[in-house]
């Protein structure tokens, strides 16, 4: 603060101590400055003692500098100069050198190439002048000092000149002498001219001219193959007829590939390859069309789409109500159905041989996709990384004319025989669709053979499932699995399916004929071998896909790959992940839709056959048992310790009814039903789920029933007879059935509590209650106390 701004004596003193303390400050740091003063003053003519030292030595380096180092510098500069010129002189001497050696081996290569084709005739001697002059550059070959120097009185051409007319008369020699070579079938002498194709710089020659004689090796050994069957239409003639070509090409290309990659370099058998598959193309071309012809393909692809399926046609047709009245002999009614169980088995085609050309086209595909793997194996597009398994097909097999072919001839009749085959195999499965014989209802009469039992269609279906499957795969045909998998999933929904459904709705429906009576027992059977069959096949189909789709590490040190097969089968691009994806979706579309109808099924089961008897049994098993007795002991109650309960026991008698009633009851369909009581979510489980929710719903509601009617010594008995009727329904190890009984358990111990125990329980207790409140004061309230 301003000194001339204060306003009390205070705050003049303030501004005093404030600048005293200052002045202190400043007197402090002069004492110091004029305390150092000495030392500066000494350091200061040390610099100035420095300073003329150190000019005498710049005076003495400015003399060195001038009078001794100016000369060796200027001599340094000449001599760095002439080094610079010398090299560049060396370099000239070199380069000139170069020319003039390499002018001097042109010139003995023209010399040595004349030489050579004139009375010596040495020709490899000759190609291999031309290969050494090949090596020198053009621009020295066809400078003006090789055209000066190198003609002599011999060859006074200039030397490109010469180099190629001696490469282009080589090269017809060479060629015509192949030729000779190959027609006489030496084959010495057809690797020596064969082999000196590139050294006259004539590789493409080379190439043809080997590509034409394999060439004629592929056309004459599939000639003669073609010729020696004699009887074409039996077998699998032309199968072995194309695999042999394949096999001859496949033998030609890894026993010539070390020859034209040692002379024509790595990768030169690609040439080679795609001049014989031209010839494949033709040969196979051939043999496919030769085969469409003499198994009459077209004519059976027309008589498969006028198939009419009419077994399949009238299974989903409404079943028609027979007359009331009796047949008359020979009506045409009678007729008419008699035949019509065999209308489609007197149709005109021969499935027996529609099998054998699936399976003689599935081997011919099978042996054009090995072919193909083989040729992508020698292709260097592919990867050459160990890892890299998945292979590229080349553009040349892509575009050649027996891949089309194989198209249009194979895989399109392929695909629509094998429908036809599937569901033609569906329908003679259900034509002669035979139940198991022998079947009843009664304990008394044992069954015949082992369960499951079902009908034989089940197992011809699946039978031909697994066939069509294994043999599509072994197509390795992306095309064929895209369309044979849906058509199997669409054929066993549409067809097996939808006629099990038609047989389980109208033929074998269980319903009573009269009200409150059990239904036929041939309709009971009958139905229950439909369920039988849906879960069967969900099993069939689950191992069929699994079998497939099977984990086998392709060696020791590689890590299980699921599908692995599939994977080796379909090695091009993503084909192997679409293959198992099909597979799984027919698993998942069948399972599904076999699924929705078994559970309706069973819902039917339990409902006609099941849900009527349980009352009746309930009320035979509680005649005559009362919980609320006037004077006598409970009849419920416990026997002496020193007696043994009797049949005239009331307690042992609800036991005993009810495990009567409902073992003659259940026994009788469950030993009929899969026996897979370990596995959860098989038929039994699921109606005896069905069954027990039930018997719990209708004994809770008969527990009610005795609002008022019940003593604290029969509610003692009402319990236990309640949980052995629980005991009997959950016998077997089913425990999980028990949680049906939850709120039937508690509601009995509700009611037997006395009145300490419900102090104790009360509201809490600490019981994990399925009743509410209202429920449980409810429940106290069926004991009269």
């Amino acid at each position: 603060m301003d000194i001339h701004q204060a306003k009390s004596v205070a705050e003049i003193q303030a501004i005093l101590s404030s600048l005293q303390r200052r002045e202190a400050s400043v007197t402090s740091r002069l004492n110091a400055l004029v305390a150092s003063q000495k030392d500066l003053s000494r350091e200061l003519g040390r610099l100035d003692l420095s300073r003329a030292q150190l000019g005498a030595q710049v005076v003495n380096t400015r003399s060195i500098s001038n009078g001794m180092l100016a000369a060796a510098a200027s001599t340094a500069s000449r001599i760095s100069s002439a080094v610079t010129r010398l090299d560049q002189e060396q370099a000239n001497v070199k380069a000139t050198l170069a020319v003039v050696d390499q002018v001097a081996e042109l010139k003995a290569c023209v010399l040595g190439v004349n030489g050579s084709m004139g009375a010596p005739q040495d020709w490899e001697m000759a190609a291999t002048y031309l290969h050494r002059a090949a090596k020198i550059p053009a621009d020295v070959v066809d400078g003006a000092f090789a055209e000066e120097i190198v003609p002599t009185a011999e060859v006074p051409d200039a030397p490109r000149v010469t180099l190629d007319a001696a490469a282009a008369s080589l090269c017809a020699l060479f060629l015509r002498e192949f030729e000779k070579a190959a027609a006489e079938g030496d084959g010495a002498r057809i690797t020596r001219f064969f082999k000196l194709f590139p050294l006259i710089g004539r590789t493409e020659v080379g190439l043809n001219a080997y590509g034409r004689y394999v060439c004629q090796g592929v056309a004459a050994r599939a000639r003669q193959n073609m010729g020696a069957g004699v009887q074409k239409k039996d077998g699998f003639f032309y199968a072995s007829t194309l695999t042999k070509l394949f096999e001859h090409i496949a033998q030609i290309v890894d026993g010539h590939e070390p020859l034209v990659e040692r002379h024509y370099g790595v990768g030169m058998m690609v040439t080679v390859i795609e001049r014989l598959q031209v010839e494949a193309d033709v040969q196979g071309g051939i043999i496919l069309d030769t085969w469409s012809e003499e198994r009459v393909i077209d004519r059976k692809l027309t008589d498969i789409k006028s198939y009419a399926y009419s077994f399949l046609v009238q299974s989903f047709l409404p079943t028609q109500r027979p007359s009331m009245g009796p047949p008359r002999s020979g009506s045409p009614a009678i007729k008419d159905g008699a035949v019509a169980g065999r209308s489609s088995e007197d149709e005109g085609v021969d499935m027996k041989e529609v099998d054998q050309l699936l399976s003689e086209s599935a081997v011919m595909m099978g042996r054009w996709a090995l072919y193909a793997r083989f040729l992508a194996s020698k292709s260097p597009e592919q990867g050459e990384s160990e890892e890299e398994t998945v292979l590229k097909m080349p553009d040349f097999l892509i575009t050649s004319h027996l891949h089309k072919k194989v198209i249009n001839i194979l895989i399109d009749p392929f695909n629509a025989m094998t429908t036809f085959f599937f569901r033609r195999s569906v329908e003679k499965a259900f034509q002669l669709d035979e139940p198991p014989q022998d079947l009843s209802l009664s304990l008394q009469r044992p069954l015949p053979g082992n369960a499951p039992f079902i009908t034989s269609a089940v197992d011809d279906v699946m039978y031909i499932v697994n066939q069509v499957i294994q043999r599509s795969l072994s197509t390795s045909q992306r095309s064929v699995i895209a369309n044979v998998i849906p058509t199997l999933a669409r054929v066993l929904g549409s067809d097996f399916v939808g006629v099990t459904t038609r047989k389980m709705r109208d033929e074998c429906y269980p319903k009573a004929a009269i009200a409150g009576a059990l239904p036929p027992e041939d309709k009971i059977i009958a139905f229950i071998l439909q369920i039988n069959n849906l879960e069967v096949s969900i099993d069939y189909i689950k191992r069929i896909i699994s079998s497939h789709l099977a984990s086998h590490p392709s060696n020791a040190d590689s890590p299980p790959q699921e599908g692995a097969q599939i994977h080796t089968q379909f090695p091009f691009g993503n084909d192997a992940t679409f293959v198992i994806q099909q597979l799984k979706s027919l698993e998942s579309s069948f399972t599904t839709k076999c699924h929705d109808l078994l559970t309706d099924g069973l819902n039917v089961l339990f409902h006609q056959v099941i849900k009527p008897r349980i009352r009746p049994i309930l009320l035979e098993t509680f005649r005559d048992v009362a919980y609320d007795p006037p004077s006598a002991p409970h009849p419920t109650s416990p026997p002496a310790a020193s007696s043994s309960p009797t049949e005239d026991d009331p307690a042992h008698q609800v036991r005993e009814r009810f495990t009567r009633a409902y073992t003659a009851l259940l026994r009788p369909l469950l030993r009929l039903l899969p026996s897979t009581a370990t596995t959860p979510g098989s038929p039994t489980d699921r109606l005896l789920s069905l069954t027990t929710e039930y018997l719990a719903t209708a004994l809770e509601k008969r527990v009610w029933g005795l609002h008022g009617r019940v003593t604290p010594l029969g509610a003692v008995g009402l319990e236990r007879d309640v949980g052995a009727i629980v005991a009997e329904a959950t016998r077997g190890g089913r425990y999980g059935l028990r949680d049906g009984f939850a709120r039937l358990g508690q509601l009995v111990m509700v009611v037997g509590m006395d009145e300490e125990e419900w102090g104790e329980v009360g509201e809490e207790g600490g019981v994990e209650w399925v009743l509410d409140g209202e429920e449980r004061r409810r429940a106290r309230g069926i004991v009269r106390r």
